[in-house]
């Protein structure tokens, strides 16, 4: 049997598809599965036990005509069996008409042999949106993912011994869902242990920020890949992020992890869920106050 796959972005939902990537997995055991993203997610994907196969041309711009043509050509020449579409967006949904009619398609494309037809699906959690698009396609059985295989090499950090993980960035065009570096420079005075920040190079300016006022700090951002962040999870006392993907990784290694939200975001939609995750919201999240964080911390912890 053939399966297709499709999640195309972005890092956080990326990392919340670990479950309903294992629950394919375990329903089709000796399927060949196929996942169609994009280039950030494809290395990442490869290192993961659940496909066989990764494509990375999932997100042709439009009117790049010939690489739509060629993802078109790629996807009817594929013969699948059945496609879950865990995107369900716009875009993934035209991919029914690349990969032909006669495939099983779950998901929210018109036409789908098993569709998601929940009015509600836009209302609640995407943890239960997928388990439940899932459940209609026959899948009863949600092993927790195994991500013993998820590690890095971090030698070449020279980690202290202990240490928690920073996450200040966020969509740079959503600059209200950022917690102040201030903030979580005020928020690492506050504890024992050394603050290690994680981000993309746009955090530089945030990480630089608070190493100023707190010495102890350790700046990472623009230095570490997919599969670092989750050996730095693997390894910290716990983690501190805004609602970014890196957060959401973190949190999906198990991490006890602590998510802020302010109104730009609504963690009831795509809070880290799990054990050791836990979050705060406040409107607006610049006003948060960092003992209420550090309270959160330990009681997470």
């Amino acid at each position: 049997m053939r399966v297709l796959v499709i999640k195309l972005a972005a890092l956080g939902d990326f990392a919340q598809a670990f479950g309903p990537f294992a629950a394919i997995r375990a329903h089709h055991p000796g399927a060949r599965i196929t996942l169609l993203t994009t280039g950030p997610y494809a290395p990442l994907a490869r290192m993961a036990p659940w496909f066989d196969e990764v494509w990375e041309d999932g997100r042709p711009d439009w009117t790049d005509i010939p690489a739509v043509l060629r993802l078109a050509r790629r996807l009817r020449a594929a013969r699948f069996d059945r496609v879950y579409d865990l995107q369900t967006s716009a875009r993934s949904s035209r991919y029914r008409w690349f990969v032909g009619r006669g495939a099983e398609w779950s998901g929210i494309a018109r036409g789908a042999s098993h569709p998601h037809a929940n009015p509600s699906r836009d209302f609640i959690h995407t943890l239960e949106r997928q388990r439940e698009q899932l459940e209609v396609a026959g899948i009863a059985h949600f092993p927790d993912p195994d991500l013993s295989w998820l590690d890095a090499d971090l030698s070449r950090f020279a980690l202290p011994g202990q240490f928690w993980l920073a996450v200040p960035g966020a969509s740079p065009g959503r600059p209200l869902k950022r917690w102040p570096e201030t903030r979580f420079a005020a928020l690492a005075a506050l504890q024992s242990l050394p603050c290690v920040i994680i981000g993309g190079p746009a955090e530089v300016p945030l990480a630089a920020a608070v190493a100023a006022a707190e010495p102890r700090t350790l700046d990472l951002t623009g230095r570490t890949a997919l599969p670092d962040i989750a050996g730095l999870a693997r390894r910290a006392a716990f983690c501190v992020g805004n609602d970014t993907g890196p957060t959401h990784l973190v949190a999906a290694c198990g991490c006890p992890t602590l998510a802020l939200f302010g109104a730009e975001s609504d963690p009831a939609l795509c809070a880290p869920r799990g054990r050791r995750a836990g979050f705060l919201r406040h409107v607006p999240l610049a006003g948060l106050d960092p003992a209420e964080v550090d309270a959160a911390i330990a009681r997470l912890t």
